[in-house]
């Protein structure tokens, strides 16, 4: 049961880090880490309306998106419609990597 919440929180935060890829910000650093996006669990796993705690911690991890969405670990859970409709709800743009 551990392991499934792990990957499910590794799959928002994914998807949260492919929302954010398209502008990378070079001059912050941001720790790369999918946990950081448990609290979207909710949302991605159900596709209900994202916390403000979600949209802040998806607007954070956004220069890591697309490094989520080349995970094999992760890419699978974040590149879902789920992930993107919080992506979207938070006003956060999906990447293209």
């Amino acid at each position: 049961m551990e392991r499934v919440s792990f990957v499910a929180l590794c799959v928002v935060a994914l998807a949260v880090v492919v929302t954010f890829s398209g502008e990378i910000q070079t001059a912050e650093a941001v720790t790369c880490n999918p946990n950081q996006l448990a609290s979207c669990l909710p949302a991605f796993s159900s596709g209900a309306s994202p916390s403000t705690t979600c949209c802040a911690k998806l607007k954070e991890q956004k220069p890591c998106f697309c490094g989520y969405l080349k995970n094999p670990a992760l890419g699978q859970y974040v590149n879902t419609p789920n992930a993107k409709k919080v992506a979207t709800r938070c006003g956060v743009q999906y990447p293209q990597c």
